[in-house]
């Protein structure tokens, strides 16, 4: 039910006491209110008349408001610290995410980590409301309540202290079960939640090849999984809930039955019979309350956990950079034995090669030989299983996901990502502070002139607005490039794989100049580039089959010349 990672939310230990006095004063007031009640009823019945009764209403009727207000302000300064808490909560996650980079991504599913971020952390607000005042009230109302009936009648307390046990131990029983349940119904929505995202990603290519119908069968399936996952869980807490209402309604039936018959033979007197049987609701109230909201609380335990499993993960780093990375002439970059290995795909194995100075490396291979894989490695968005990389001779890093290096790299993916923004913001990702000149210059040279003239750099694009071809897409992260001046290390994964090659032909005019006095790693399948690289790590099935230039490769390498023969077709 609670999780001990809770104890080490920032200022949670020192605000403890605090909520602990006010669950103690709480209740007294509830005392004082059984107290004043009991006596104004007594005197009644003992033919006294209302007048005197009266201050004892009025001594019930201030504690009564005492106990609201204690609730008030109780629950006023929690859902303040909650609600601090979860946005320091998302702001540590958000910074994990981006620290992490695509990788948390790949393993968590961006289904996942959205649903986390936000309404799991709404989850983990409530969590941290009903924990914090229901756990409390649990543990010292009811002992506070206890000492006070032990006072008016020892014997009535024996009734209260054996059937508290035995609804602790049956709301534990149950609570073991919902939790189970819960797992397993927060595990389907994680599952729902990547697979709905994962569908409205590729719904464009499901209609195109006519498996749109299939896939919405799929996630229709995937939420039933996870409504019935939900209803499971309701019925073991609606179970739970009636159990402890059961028990608690009981217990007071019982002590209400032994309390009339000591009554009838006198052996009890009406104030303290009536005191402690006003009180023996109030006993069992808390433990009530915790057991209607456990499904929350289970909720949001699932959602923290989640959290903290995200910023628990290693970011891999054995050395981190003191500042961003400019490559010069006397740079160098050296893989030894870098692997990566995923579960259900290949990766690299055992990657080993020194790049030093200003150099053009075209990584190729047959589709799936691991290029992506290398170059996500580079860029610092994946973290091998094993290996080194050793930069400039002295820093040698288990990781390139390092902050100070992703600043150092431009990275121009398969599938461009347009932000929800102007042309010209999205242009200048990379140099966020450049002149619209340098963007025409830059939008020239990525073929984007005529898109710029026709819309202008103050057009919006991106999600809701303007939308573009995967060619225009695919021109504007190669500007993003271009454009970028203290970025002098490119990664390129099939940059131009959006293109028809007439464009690609015309592009590449423009972009092997700006490929001059930089680091350039380039992933392709298009031969045209390779006589004009300067390295080429040929892979296949993620191991290394050659390393050299084109001409090198042609005569000495049989693998690379059967790529060579497989892409000419």
């Amino acid at each position: 039910m609670i999780d001990k990672a809770l104890f080490k939310l920032p200022g949670l230990r020192s605000k403890m006491p605090f909520i602990g006095t006010l669950a103690i004063l709480q209740a007294l007031v509830i005392i004082g209110q059984a107290f004043f009640m009991s006596t104004a009823i007594t005197r009644m019945w003992h033919g006294k008349g209302l007048q005197p009764a009266l201050l004892s209403i009025g001594g019930f009727a201030l504690c009564f408001l005492a106990r609201e207000v204690i609730n008030f302000f109780r629950q006023r300064f929690l859902d303040h610290y909650a609600y601090q808490a979860s946005i320091e909560m998302r702001t540590q996650l958000l910074d994990k995410v981006f620290k992490l980079g695509p990788q948390v991504a790949a393993e968590k599913g961006s289904g996942s980590l959205t649903t986390t971020a936000i309404s799991g952390i709404e989850d983990v607000e409530t969590y941290i409301k009903l924990v914090l005042s229901k756990i409390l009230n649990m543990m010292i109302v009811p002992m506070v309540i206890l000492v006070a009936v032990i006072f008016l009648d020892w014997k009535s307390s024996i009734v209260l202290i054996l059937t508290f046990p035995i609804s602790i131990l049956f709301m534990i029983i149950l609570g073991y079960a919902a939790q189970g349940r819960a797992s397993q119904q927060y595990e389907s929505y994680q599952v729902l939640s990547n697979h709905f995202l994962d569908s409205l990603r590729g719904i464009s290519t499901l209609k195109y090849f006519g498996r749109s119908k299939e896939y919405a069968n799929s996630i229709y399936h995937t939420s039933e999984r996870f409504r019935t996952a939900t209803m499971r869980t309701l019925r073991i807490a609606i179970l739970s809930t009636f159990a402890l209402d059961f028990f608690s309604t009981l217990s007071v039936a019982t002590m209400a039955l032994f309390l009339g018959l000591r009554l009838m033979d006198g052996t009890v007197t009406l104030f303290p019979a009536l005191m402690a049987l006003i009180l023996a609701p109030e006993y069992f109230l808390p433990l009530r309350e915790f057991a209607s909201d456990y499904h929350a609380t289970l909720n949001g335990k699932n959602s923290f956990q989640a959290v903290q499993a995200v910023l628990a993960m290693d970011e891999g780093l054995s050395f981190q950079l003191a500042a961003p990375v400019f490559w010069t002439d006397h740079s160098k970059l050296t893989l030894s034995a870098l692997t990566k290995e995923y579960e259900n795909q290949r990766g690299v194995k055992q990657v080993s090669v020194s790049i030093e100075g200003m150099k053009k490396v075209a990584i190729v291979g047959a589709s799936g030989s691991g290029k992506s894989t290398l170059l996500n490695l580079l860029s610092g968005f994946s973290n091998p299983t094993s290996g080194r990389f050793e930069l400039n001779n002295q820093k040698e890093m288990t990781s390139l996901n390092d902050l100070n290096w992703r600043k150092s790299v431009s990275f121009i993916p398969q599938n461009t990502y347009l932000f929800s923004a102007s042309l010209r913001d999205n242009l200048a990702f990379y140099q966020p502070d450049a002149t619209d000149e340098a963007i025409l210059v830059a939008a020239k040279h990525a073929e984007l002139e005529k898109l710029v003239e026709t819309l202008g750099l103050d057009c919006m694009i991106g999600a809701g607005n303007r939308t573009l071809s995967g060619g225009q897409m695919q021109r504007i992260a190669l500007a993003r490039a271009f454009l970028s001046n203290d970025r002098n290390i490119i990664l390129l994964d099939e940059p131009t794989a959006h293109l028809d090659i007439e464009t690609e032909l015309e592009i590449k005019e423009n972009i092997l100049p700006i490929f001059e006095n930089k680091l350039v790693f380039l992933a392709t399948h298009r031969l045209h580039w390779l006589s004009q690289m300067d390295m080429i790590i040929v892979l296949n099935e993620g191991e290394v089959k050659g390393i050299g230039t084109h001409e090198t490769l042609l005569n000495e390498s049989p693998y690379y010349q059967q790529l060579i023969s497989e892409m000419r077709g």
